[in-house]
């Protein structure tokens, strides 16, 4: 395994730099020799994601429009840093709080995951939430629209496996988080 190099950049611009989408063009040289002049990366904002159990073991999900699909997902709470000063588990916290109106009264960090790596420059914090409680309603955004779910946890992987838990980010958090539960 340690036998591979890493690409080399020769080139980077930028072109398409808007607050809600970059995307970076880079020049590389493979470990290879060979040269691609036209290799595109999207420049992505952390997430936190969070994985909310009740005290009654069930799973807290969100559903929600995805247009890039014109689809309705279960996924958990999740959604990217107010800023860059954000840290994982204040945003984590927020999400949670706007998304659903719950909070945790236990909270660990489980994992860092990567969504896509070959194209996109983003982490995935992921956290387990266990006992949260409502605590009021939902804050949200201007293009959220979620109607909140509780799924039992012994029904979840079922779900998964008949394809209505099908986002893939979601999916790898719950095989994960699962696994952390006291």
């Amino acid at each position: 395994m340690n036998n591979l190099k890493k690409w080399k950049i020769l080139k980077s611009k930028m072109v398409l730099d808007n607050p809600w989408c970059q995307v970076r063009q880079d020049e590389i040289e493979l470990s290879n020799g060979k040269i691609i002049d036209d290799y595109f990366v999207s420049i992505r904002p952390d997430v936190a994601m969070i994985l909310p159990i009740t005290s009654n073991k069930e799973i807290i999900f969100v559903w929600q429009y995805r247009h890039a699909i014109g689809e309705f997902f279960l996924e958990l709470p999740a959604g990217n840093f107010d800023s860059a000063k954000e840290s994982a588990e204040v945003a984590a916290i927020r999400e949670l709080r706007e998304e659903t109106g719950y909070i945790p009264q236990e909270f660990r960090k489980i994992a860092t995951l990567y969504d896509k790596p070959s194209k996109d420059t983003n982490q995935i914090h992921l956290f387990l939430a266990e006992n949260v409680g409502k605590v009021g309603e939902q804050q949200l955004d201007i293009t959220e629209e979620i109607e909140v779910v509780f799924i039992p946890v012994e029904s979840v992987l079922d779900k998964i496996l008949q394809g209505e838990i099908s986002v893939a980010g979601t999916v790898a958090a719950l095989l994960l988080g699962l696994n952390f539960l006291t």
